[in-house]
């Protein structure tokens, strides 16, 4: 059954999910980066160029070439998914197709609308018995996990 962790009280998703990214490269995990649109697609492609700034985090689009040996792809429409390890939800919907993933990783922001469709994402995955982990970005120097 797929592991989910939510990140709640976070100040900038991009910059956990890049962080969150890196630290699966590092444990030889695959991820998805899934986003809302084209638009936060194409930041989000942006900052894993710079975040870390001591690192690299390989990654592309779905449709690149090199999407089934990278390992970081990034992309509002996923294509023909090419692994089934983490799937990092960035945007406000529930994915249709993450329960084919091992481990699901929602990012929320304090912003009332994303808290708001968060905590619908979490009724629907607690109402199917999955089990969730929270995890409270509020405290500053928590490491994410």
């Amino acid at each position: 059954m797929t592991q989910i962790d939510f990140y709640t009280h976070v100040q900038d998703k991009r910059l956990l999910a890049c962080k969150l990214s890196a630290k699966a490269l590092e444990q030889d995990l695959r991820v998805l980066v899934l986003t809302a649109d084209e638009g936060e697609a194409a930041r989000m492609d942006q900052m894993l160029w710079t975040t870390p700034a001591t690192a690299f985090v390989p990654h592309c689009r779905a449709r690149d070439p090199l999407a089934a040996v990278t390992p970081v792809i990034v992309d509002c429409d996923p294509g023909e998914l090419t692994h089934d390890q983490v799937l990092l939800n960035l945007g406000s919907e529930r994915p249709a197709f993450f329960s084919r993933f091992q481990r699901l990783i929602e990012i929320v922001t304090e912003d009332e609308t994303d808290r708001q469709a968060a905590r619908e994402r979490f009724r629907f995955y607690r109402d199917r018995g999955y089990e969730i982990r929270s995890h409270d970005m509020s405290q500053s120097g928590k490491a994410a996990s």
